[in-house]
């Protein structure tokens, strides 16, 4: 994302470069070693201990004034209101972005790093995979090729999810999806339990509501009370993808059970071909028609450079 320097006082959004941001973690604990890191770092999307310092200690603590400013305000409304004081309600993140951009990185070292905050104990996290229509009825809808893009999506359960986590409810259960089989996993459920704040990954989060006769007017990001953007240019997204797909011959593909076994065995040509080709005819019109146009909805917009590192980011203005 870029802002004209003539149009940067029009911007919803107050930019920091990465040496600005990095000065606000100065008195921020950092609660995690390398280990910590190398366990949760996606295939494909290195981080190190100087990306989490410059990056994320200053991020966990700005989430934990956004944190705290809601509990306060809930607070002073059951004072104003004469209301009986309520359990606490989860604070949401939403974490949105093209698929290979390193939304899950974020979203676990968020995760780690807000758990280890005294006032933040429990802290969740889900992926939207879950909640993808099984593969049968994405065949019966002809909408196999489109998994991932908004309509494949069983949207209505998503937003009940997030309505009875917001609700309080003690035990909300989530469907589980395989990325080995390709597919939600019958009858086998993550269950959420009232956390103090729930992360919620996926591609398409940040999605406007269905505004056509019959359809919900709800979008999953009225749910949302914090949610990030993760940005970074076409072209690096793309040979991220092509760098996974290659990596994921060894590893995922090999099984047994694997939906795309038939890559396994791919040289390295080939599998750079299918893996530029799925990438054009799929993954990249849904960034450009359906994931990019709803990088403005966001709270705050990282914007990453070739080396996967975030250059710098937009905050939006209160």
């Amino acid at each position: 994302m870029t802002v004209d320097a003539g149009d940067e006082l029009l911007s919803p959004y107050t930019l920091f470069e990465r040496s600005a941001w990095d000065r606000l973690g100065a008195k921020t604990p950092l609660p995690l070693t390398q280990d910590d890191i190398d366990r949760i770092a996606s295939l494909g999307d290195p981080i190190d201990m100087s990306e989490v310092d410059a990056i994320y200690r200053p991020l966990s603590a700005l989430l934990q004034v956004y944190i705290e400013g809601a509990r306060r305000t809930a607070r002073e409304r059951h004072a104003f209101l004469g209301e009986s004081p309520h359990e606490r309600v989860p604070f949401i993140i939403g974490i949105a972005g093209s698929v290979a951009v390193g939304k899950s990185t974020v979203a676990r070292l968020l995760q780690l790093l807000l758990d280890r905050w005294q006032s933040t104990p429990r802290v969740d996290l889900v992926t939207t995979d879950g909640f993808l229509y099984p593969n049968s009825v994405l065949e019966d809808k002809g909408i196999l090729a489109r998994k991932g893009f908004p309509e494949s999506y069983d949207r209505q359960e998503l937003i009940h999810f997030l309505a009875r986590v917001k609700a309080g409810n003690e035990d909300v259960p989530v469907p589980t999806y395989s990325h080995v089989l390709y597919d939600v996993v019958p009858g086998v459920f993550h269950h959420v339990r009232r956390p103090d704040i729930l992360i919620v990954e996926g591609v398409n989060v940040l999605q406007p509501p269905r505004t056509l006769p019959g359809t919900i007017s709800t979008a999953v990001s009225d749910y949302f009370d914090f949610s990030i953007y993760v940005d970074a240019d076409e072209a690096h997204i793309e040979q991220w993808y092509v760098d996974r797909f290659l990596k994921l011959r060894q590893t995922a593909f090999s099984r047994e059970d694997s939906f795309f076994r038939t890559y396994a065995g791919l040289t390295d040509v080939e599998a750079e071909s299918t893996a530029r080709m799925i990438w054009a005819a799929i993954n990249l019109p849904n960034l450009r028609e359906n994931i990019l146009p709803t990088r403005e909805r966001a709270t705050m917009i990282f914007t990453k450079g070739e080396d996967h590192r975030v250059e710098s980011l937009y905050l939006r203005k209160e």
